[in-house]
């Protein structure tokens, strides 16, 4: 799974937690020390990644779980990018936001389930 903008880490170490190889990209250097520290503090280093870099440059093709909590100026382009370069089958949540044409499959507070 990947975190797209993964912040503090905290979606990332949930789904290490579960037993999920989970990546996050973030920008922040800040926030990607945190993860870090987070990450090895909790042992989980060998099922959570932090990655520094922008997700825009990054083939996702590998992935079959995406989340983001995005921004609204760019649901569309990321909408695109998913659908070009995830697999078919592939999950994606987005939390408060929805993707422009993409149908979701459900809706828990405010977390949105796509199926590509």
């Amino acid at each position: 799974m990947v975190d797209l903008g993964s912040g503090d880490g905290r979606i990332v170490v949930a789904f290490a937690r579960a037993g999920i190889e989970a990546h996050g990209y973030e920008l922040n250097p800040v926030l990607v020390w945190y993860s870090y520290a987070l990450i090895y503090g909790l042992g989980l280093q060998k099922h959570a990644h932090i990655h520094f870099g922008n997700f825009w440059k990054e083939d996702l093709s590998d992935f079959n779980i995406v989340t983001v909590f995005g921004l609204r100026p760019m649901m569309g382009e990321l909408e695109k990018k998913l659908v070009h370069e995830l697999p078919s089958g592939a999950r994606i949540l987005s939390n408060n936001l929805q993707f422009p044409t993409l149908e979701f499959k459900q809706k828990e507070e405010g977390v949105y389930l796509y199926s590509k």
